[in-house]
């Protein structure tokens, strides 16, 4: 944490997730319409999910617990899309290549949670005690 942080957006992490998420929105464009209400929308919705769930811990950083806990949550949104991304390799949605990229992105994505959940007080907010 070279230069600090002041607002969530400013996160690489953020920026990482929502540029995913945006690609992601792009990609499931091209999906056939049968699987709008399934497929396309939970895809979408656990990839925005994430950068949601990062934004919440970065608001509830005075409280360890709870900024580990949205980062756990964030986590397992990054895993629910690879699932996702999974399904729509298999149903030939998109091509093997771009979902393993996809995938090794959100490999990338969750590393980096998991090390600031690890590592959770370079990023919490110092409490002054009266």
């Amino acid at each position: 944490m070279n230069k600090k942080v002041q607002y969530h957006w400013e996160l690489e992490i953020y920026q990482l997730s929502v540029e995913a998420a945006m690609r992601i929105f792009e990609i499931t464009k091209r999906f056939p319409k049968e699987g709008i209400y399934s497929l396309t929308d939970q895809i979408r919705r656990s990839s925005r999910s994430i950068s949601s769930a990062i934004a919440e811990a970065w608001r509830r950083r005075k409280y360890e617990k709870a900024f580990i806990n949205k980062l756990n949550e964030s986590e397992s949104e990054a895993a629910e899309t690879q699932v996702w991304l999974e399904y729509a390799v298999k149903c030939k949605y998109i091509d093997r290549d771009v979902g393993k990229e996809l995938h090794r992105i959100y490999d990338n994505i969750i590393g980096k949670l998991v090390s600031m959940g690890n590592n959770p007080d370079s990023w919490l907010l110092k409490t002054r005690l009266l």
